[in-house]
């Protein structure tokens, strides 16, 4: 599936909390329409945790927290599951 071209675009994924009860949601929105250099926002866990970032962010971020979560070890499995994206 290829992602929409045109308006807001996110992507979500849940992730398991540390209980096993209760998850953490985790959600990207791409609106390359903004008129601001901020196109990216990224939230964790239902919004309190957020910002904008501009592309160039949002690649050094992606870069750095992959190299940092691989140096953890293997992947859990929740994360093994394609991320499509959503119109919203």
């Amino acid at each position: 599936m290829t992602a929409p071209t045109d308006g807001r675009t996110f992507y979500r994924l849940r992730a398991p909390g540390s209980d096993g009860a209760t998850s953490t949601a985790v959600s990207v929105r791409v609106d390359p329409a903004r008129p601001d250099p901020y196109p990216v926002y990224l939230a964790v866990g239902g919004g309190r945790r957020r910002m904008y970032l501009t592309p160039d962010e949002a690649w050094a971020l992606w870069r750095c927290l992959s190299e940092a979560v691989a140096s953890l070890g293997e992947p859990p499995d929740h994360i093994r599951t394609r991320v499509a994206p959503a119109r919203r």
